[in-house]
């Protein structure tokens, strides 16, 4: 062979459509160390989910045969890129589904636990090499982040479940996607029964595209090709041509293109943003249209067919064809003002939410405070009350309010231990979002407020709130509200970004006011698990800096009370010295009637003390009349 037909051989390129089957099946695939991290949301395995069982369920019928699913109709993927090296298959584009759907193929082996079935999933997940078994998709180095990948997603699929505290983004990432898929699989439409149908239709009717290269250069070209010149048209693109097809002016459908062309690439710009996926103007476009337009929901039982928020979620561009005289196109201007006026407004909107979700902005504040929780659901709520009509001062109004009872509402289930997950709130967020669409400041406010007095858990339902395993990220966020709040009232500025992202000198811990020792605590606590207990309340914590705070982690309470008096407020006002010479704070503890009062020792009746107080300041901060507040 010559050494020019060895180089073609070499930079050949390989595309095939493939089943799911067909890609996973005895595969191994790498991921280099430079690009292992594993970022999906929540929001992605909510829509992976949705997808495909809704394309499922249109076509079964607990009836049918199994053999029937091969006449099922079939589902594309999207596309993956491989560089097939000597050292094997490495993953340049597709890590993020091959991992979610090894996840998924994870979880539907344990719903067929003990059924012949369930080794159907083995050479798709795990497959065995020269009497070593390894799972399919694995990165490649350091090798204690490849131990400890594969211990997570042993544990996934031997048992379920991993401890992920103290271990890496990509892992704890792992583990968080995989308890969302237990949270959102549909189990009331897709009972037992149902699973090995939808397993066949899964790993024989959901196909994917592989690329293969034989190059690194060849394989990001494509990548590169695929994701920045947009060789594929995604929705977005899809029903810009049917909007512009249909004004017939062309001064107006050139004014109509690059006023679409400029917020799309402005949208574009948010994909280095937190939580953003690869298509920010897609979400932007299913907001807007469910916000605005979905009057439907799918029932979550067997057999019901996607309504408009489900179809807006999958298919905008196709639905706004089907909907077009429902949304008022019935003629060339009408089309164009849809993009002047509507889209514009809208788009623009969006645009600001997103930006006021990763950068603390004053009077979208709550938005912000929304989004460290990756609550997305907010985003279509917030535009439901808009109108294009609508002043500045009007639509900040309506963002506000919109924002704050969805602040009071997360904070709330959060601390009475009740699931923020999109998939347990999503049918609930749809109809107060249909409830609130259009409506005016006065109105938009007391339907809120009535929605949260209208048999909504307050705080005061869990007067033990306290720290586990699975809440860190929430309480350290509830601290630095609360610890903010008593500063900002007292008049000082305030520091919540720097209590939840700070780093090195400036990043805060969750402190315990008790040390870790049990013996000390003897006299008021017979056993070591009742201390523990009591130990992880709100009322025993507080937000201090690392560096000097782990030097202090063992000390006697008298021991830390001193180093408390130059920390934050809350920190602070378990000292004298905080009730002398500070008239601001002490206005607010007047004006306020909150419990405050300086502990010269931390006992259990402190703690309990301490505890009541978290509570009101909570009560305080989150009550519901701060929304009528707003518009009086």
């Amino acid at each position: 062979m010559t050494e020019s037909t060895e180089q073609n051989i070499q930079r050949k390129i390989d595309g095939k459509g493939k089943t799911v089957w067909e890609i996973l099946n005895g595969a191994k695939f790498k991921i280099d160390y430079y690009q292992r991290e594993y970022r999906w949301t929540e929001k992605h395995i909510q829509e992976l989910l949705d997808d495909l069982t809704n394309h499922f369920s249109e076509d079964y019928d607990p009836n049918h045969s199994r053999q029937a699913i091969a006449n099922y109709g079939h589902y594309f993927l999207g596309s993956i890129i491989i560089s097939e090296k000597s050292t094997g298959n490495f993953i340049v584009d597709g890590q993020q589904r091959l991992t979610s759907l090894t996840l998924l193929l994870i979880y539907l082996r344990h719903c067929l636990k003990g059924q012949d079935e369930e080794r159907d999933f083995d050479a798709l997940i795990r497959a065995q090499k020269f009497g070593v078994k390894s799972f399919n998709i694995m990165i490649t180095d350091p090798p204690s982040e490849v131990q400890e990948r594969t211990e997570c997603m042993e544990a996934l699929l031997t048992t379920g479940s991993y401890n992920s505290a103290n271990k890496s983004d990509s892992v704890r990432n792992i583990v968080t996607r995989y308890e969302d898929i237990e949270r959102a699989f549909p189990e009331k439409e897709l009972t037992d029964k149902d699973i090995p149908y939808f397993k066949d239709w899964l790993l024989h009717n959901v196909h994917l595209v592989e690329i293969t290269t034989y190059t690194d250069d060849d394989a990001y070209t494509i990548f590169e090709t695929m994701n920045d010149r947009g060789l594929s048209l995604g929705a977005t693109d899809m029903l810009k041509g049917y909007m512009l097809a249909n004004i017939e002016d062309e001064k107006k459908r050139n004014f109509a293109n690059d006023m679409w062309k400029k917020r799309v690439h402005e949208l574009h710009e948010l994909r280095d943003m937190q939580d953003q996926g690869k298509e920010p103007d897609a979400d932007a476009f299913k907001a807007w249209l469910r916000s605005q337009y979905a009057q439907e929901i799918r029932e979550r039982k067997k057999g019901a067919k996607p309504k408009d928020w489900d179809r807006i979620g999958t298919e905008f561009h196709r639905w706004v064809r089907e909907q077009h005289q429902t949304l008022g196109l019935n003629g060339s201007e009408s089309y164009y003002q849809f993009i002047l006026r509507d889209f514009e407004f809208y788009s623009g909107q969006y645009l600001r939410l997103i930006k006021a979700s990763n950068k603390f902005t004053p009077g979208l504040e709550h938005v912000f405070y929304n989004a460290q929780y990756a609550y997305t659901l907010q985003y279509q709520l917030l535009l439901a009350p808009l109108n294009p009509s609508d002043t500045p001062e009007t639509v900040d109004l309506k963002l506000k309010l919109v924002a704050m009872y969805v602040d009071i509402l997360i904070n709330r289930r959060i601390w009475n231990r009740d699931s923020i997950a999109y998939s347990n709130m999503q049918y609930a967020m749809f109809l107060v979002m249909r409830d609130i669409r259009g409506k005016e400041p006065r109105q938009l406010a007391e339907i809120l407020q009535g929605k949260l007095e209208d048999g909504s858990k307050s705080f005061k339902d869990n007067p033990r709130f306290a720290l586990h395993n699975m809440n860190r990220k929430y309480v350290q966020r509830i601290l630095a509200r609360l610890t903010d709040f008593i500063e900002t009232e007292s008049g000082l500025n305030s520091h919540f970004v720097e209590y939840t992202t700070g780093k090195g000198k400036k990043k805060y811990e969750i402190e315990h006011i008790w040390a870790d020792h049990p013996e000390r605590h003897k006299d008021e606590f017979s056993h070591p698990t009742d201390f523990a207990d009591y130990r992880n309340r709100i009322g025993d914590l507080l937000l201090l800096l690392k560096p000097p705070n782990a030097s202090l982690n063992d000390a006697p309470y008298s021991h830390k009370l001193p180093y408390y008096d130059s920390q934050n407020l809350l920190a602070r006002s378990l000292h004298p010295n905080a009730y002398k010479h500070n008239p601001g704070f002490k206005r607010f503890v007047e004006s306020s009637g909150l419990p405050f009062h300086a502990h010269s020792e931390f006992k259990k009746a402190d703690l309990d003390d301490r505890q009541e107080l978290y509570l009101q300041i909570a009560e305080q901060l989150w009550k519901p009349a701060r929304l009528t507040e707003l518009v009086e």
